[in-house]
């Protein structure tokens, strides 16, 4: 494959909500546009992770313009695991869409094409200040996204999460600013370890990373994910949850390594946070009484984990880190789906007017309980390989403080998640006129309903059971964000 033809990855989605929102098209076209783009790009992105699995980087000047002009697409293995995994989310999610009737809302499907062009942009681009202008085009759809089909909550939650992403997208821009005020330059391999020999680089670099961890969902800068994604659509909420706080998060590993070369004088900041992140998180989800918010806390909590990763800078942490990236993005996509036809069926989230579910959707119980441990971290599931990866490499960089945060919130995330399935899943069914010998309800969650949870399921039990092959990727991965030299150079000299 050409690397010219990177700007593909981004301009097919485009074009294809282009081609939506202006034509009127039968139903069946619509759903079409709304899967190939995704489909195309998730058997690009396997393809690409084929090419640089022995650490080749692809890099192109979009339209050969020169250097500083031009936007530098770049893919390494690191690149291309996360354009097939966020492809693969899109996919999966806009086919819960199509099932639920969510895509039949108008411009459902080129806003959501346009929020994927933009996140294979962001996941792409080698220059700072194009990064900002992805992550842009990533979140305008998301606006009319969240508070598409929504009453007066739905809509308060869009205001919130309007205002506090324009907030942090205007810091992220003065950042960039303050990069190129202190530098003379936006592009990532000039800009490559700058930020270790200069304080006033790292002081501009720490601007952006500041916007970017709001942007993850950090504690203290959480509070908006919290009262934002609940508030959304099921479909809606499960793509977020893969596309959104991670590009931040592959943002905050892509420019620790390449600006600030791993820098170990920063580090401790970085295990404080995530750890911090994780016990918030965690102790938030055990207050909880609805299966989304619950969900949505642990997403906080998870975070910390990921983030460990880079805290460590370890090449054993980047690893693990970039494995847990992998992992999660399909676990919490899948649970918010599995909770998601519960809702759409059902018409409710509250675990007190849920139960007995497992006995009814057997299909949707083995979807639900497979993700629910992956999350917890138990065999043979992939969260168990990125758990016990991530804590060896603390242990291996003698960071016991972090070891003992992530074994006991792992064990509190296992209790919440048993008290989704004690409630909801195998407690007993609430009085409802609408049972039979009130025990078994009329309505039933169709197999075409939890598909889309069920593939992802799947998919976490096969990486935990071929967990060689991810990890593999992710120690490569981990080696070009620790040795930066081939992606610089790429991107200087494409």
């Amino acid at each position: 494959m050409s690397a010219a033809l990177l700007p593909l990855i981004v301009a097919v989605p485009l074009l294809a909500a282009a081609a939506l929102a202006v034509l009127d098209r039968s139903r069946p076209v619509r759903q079409t546009l709304l899967m190939a783009p995704s489909a195309a790009v998730l058997a690009t992105g396997l393809y690409l992770v084929w090419l640089t699995r022995d650490g080749a980087v692809l890099v192109d000047n979009v339209a050969l313009w020169p250097d500083g002009i031009a936007i530098p697409f770049v893919v390494d293995v690191f690149t291309a695991l996360m354009i097939s995994a966020t492809a693969l989310l899109a996919l999966v999610c806009s086919a819960f869409a199509i099932v639920t009737g969510t895509a039949d809302t108008q411009y459902f499907s080129s806003l959501v094409l346009t929020l994927t062009a933009g996140v294979f942009g962001a996941l792409m681009t080698g220059d700072l200040f194009n990064m900002f202008v992805f992550i842009e085009v990533m979140l305008l759809p998301s606006y009319g996204l969240l508070a598409m089909n929504g009453g007066l909550n739905r809509l308060k939650a869009g205001r919130l999460y309007v205002a506090v992403n324009l907030l942090t997208s205007t810091i992220f821009l003065a950042g960039v600013g303050l990069v190129y005020g202190v530098t003379g330059t936006v592009n990532l391999g000039e800009l490559a370890g700058l930020a270790k020999q200069d304080p006033l680089v790292a002081a501009a670099a720490a601007v952006c990373l500041l916007a970017l961890s709001v942007k993850a969902a950090v504690v203290p800068v959480h509070g908006w994910l919290t009262r934002a994604y609940p508030a959304t659509s099921p479909a809606v909420t499960a793509l977020f949850s893969g596309l959104h706080t991670k590009v931040a998060i592959y943002a905050i590993y892509r420019l620790y390594a390449v600006l600030f070369d791993g820098d170990s004088r920063y580090l401790w900041i970085g295990l404080l946070t995530v750890s911090v992140t994780m016990v918030i998180g965690v102790l938030g989800a055990v207050g909880q009484s609805t299966t989304r918010s619950i969900l949505v806390f642990h997403m906080i909590s998870q975070i910390g984990y990921i983030l460990m990763g880079v805290a460590l800078f370890t090449p054993l942490g980047l690893m693990a880190g970039i494995f847990y990236l992998i992992h999660h993005m399909f676990v919490k996509a899948s649970l918010f789906l599995s909770t998601g036809a519960i809702e759409h069926v059902y018409g409710d989230s509250r675990l007190d007017r849920l139960g007995g579910i497992a006995r009814r959707e057997p299909l949707l119980a083995v979807a639900f309980i497979g993700a629910a441990l992956s999350l917890a971290g138990l065999p043979p599931f992939s969260g168990f390989v990125a758990k016990l990866t991530l804590v060896t490499a603390a242990v291996d960089a003698q960071q016991w403080g972090a070891v003992a945060v992530a074994v006991a919130v792992s064990l509190i995330t296992l209790m919440s998640m048993l008290k989704i399935w004690g409630t909801a899943f195998w407690g007993s069914p609430p009085d409802d006129p609408d049972t039979v010998d009130g025990s078994t309800t009329m309505v039933k969650v169709r197999a075409r309903l939890v598909a889309p949870a069920l593939v992802l399921t799947a998919t976490t039990l096969c990486l935990g059971l071929g967990g060689e092959v991810l990890l593999g990727l992710a120690s490569q991965a981990a080696a070009g964000l620790i040795d930066t030299s081939a992606y610089v150079e790429a991107v200087i000299r494409p």
